[in-house]
């Protein structure tokens, strides 16, 4: 199954513009993730699933507003989320030299327009704010509400993409929480 059929499997309906791109970022990322050792795998059946896994949450929130992806790495979900949505601005956060290289390089061929790569830790970061913040597989949630203190406010949407394990780090959280199941019942998105 293409790519285009697994996402409009969920209702995930894109132009070819975004296609095309994708397309690219993939390409991209199999020549750098060969040489640089970005993610566990470069096969093409691990990166559409990445891609479907950054996007699924699409299908229960509407983003509107900037947002900030901390610890984007080889481009999930932020990357991913801020091609499928050109008119929303995006930060991507990542800290690592070589990852932030590759994402810069990824904007520049695919001359995306409505993202800025900050390479250095949230934490350093005041100088944005963000309607929402979302991250993969960074640190456990109460850490990364504490990290991203300096970027967020009063109506600041997390979007947290968890494994099972998520249910753990709730304890001892006092905000509003809810989950949405992701992908395949494997991934939660849990949101405050």
């Amino acid at each position: 199954m293409s790519l285009k059929q697994k996402l409009q499997k969920y209702g995930l309906i894109y132009d070819d513009i975004f296609y095309e791109k994708i397309e690219k970022y993939k390409n991209i990322f199999k020549t750098w993730g060969a040489t640089h050792n970005l993610t566990a795998s470069i096969d093409d059946g691990f990166i559409d699933e990445n891609i479907v896994d950054s996007l699924f949450v699409l299908r229960s929130i509407d983003i509107a507003g900037s947002f900030a992806d901390i610890g984007t790495g080889a481009g999930y979900p932020g990357l991913i989320l801020a091609i499928a949505m050109p008119d929303i601005e995006c930060y991507l956060i990542e800290p690592h030299k070589k990852k932030s290289a590759f994402l810069s390089f990824v904007i520049q061929s695919l001359e995306i327009k409505n993202i800025k790569v900050l390479s250095k830790k949230v934490q350093l970061c005041g100088d944005i704010s963000a309607r929402y913040i979302t991250s993969r597989a960074v640190t456990n949630i109460k850490e990364l509400l504490n990290m991203c203190e300096n970027i967020a406010h009063s109506d600041t949407i997390y979007l947290l993409y968890k494994g099972s394990s998520y249910k753990n780090e709730l304890k001892d959280i006092d905000k509003n929480i809810e989950v949405i199941r992701g992908l395949d019942n494997r991934r939660y998105i849990v949101l405050s």
